[in-house]
């Protein structure tokens, strides 16, 4: 992925305190990325940078929807996500990012670049299973819930007959009932 203008945040010429960055998110930024596992989204991401004089805290959150399939009809659907992650920004002697809530820049940086960041956000919040909503309400009518259901294995009761049986079984069995 090549770095943008438009997630770059230079934080050299910001005054100390709270300052609010808002992104729409489209398809094609997942373009970019060659991730197809949704078709369309409409995502709108607010970052807050909170400044401080040794580090910063910056706060992600989103709220969307993104074009996915039913994993059990297959029909296409507008699934809504919403999250939020808090990542601590310090300085040191060089770039480090293994960790996934405190990104390091080596002294001397003067902008941060948040694109990974809002990819991750994203993609990491649509469930992995995905079911429409008219599944788990019963109003969508679909050929393949149709055949779920024509298909699906009816509740079996049993019967149970009494029989004449030894009484010493049946205090047995009283045992097991009784608690």
């Amino acid at each position: 992925m090549k770095v943008t203008n438009d997630f770059l945040i230079p934080f050299t010429g910001l005054k100390l305190g709270k300052h609010q960055f808002d992104y729409q998110i489209t398809q094609k930024f997942f373009d970019a990325y060659e991730y197809c596992d949704f078709e369309n989204c409409a995502v709108d991401v607010k970052v807050t940078l909170d400044k401080k004089t040794t580090f910063m805290e910056m706060t992600f959150k989103h709220k969307g929807t993104v074009f996915v399939p039913c994993d059990v009809t297959g029909e296409m659907f507008d699934l809504p996500i919403k999250g939020a992650i808090k990542l601590l920004v310090k300085f040191g002697d060089a770039f480090n990012n293994e960790n996934e809530e405190l990104l390091i820049l080596p002294h001397g940086e003067h902008q941060i670049d948040i694109t990974q960041y809002v990819y991750e956000l994203i993609v990491l919040s649509v469930p992995q299973k995905r079911v429409h909503p008219g599944v788990k309400d019963g109003t969508l009518k679909n050929e393949a819930l149709e055949q779920l259901s024509v298909n699906s294995v009816k509740e079996v009761k049993e019967e149970i007959k009494e029989e004449n049986t030894d009484p010493r079984w049946d205090k047995l069995k009283q045992l097991l009932t009784d608690k």
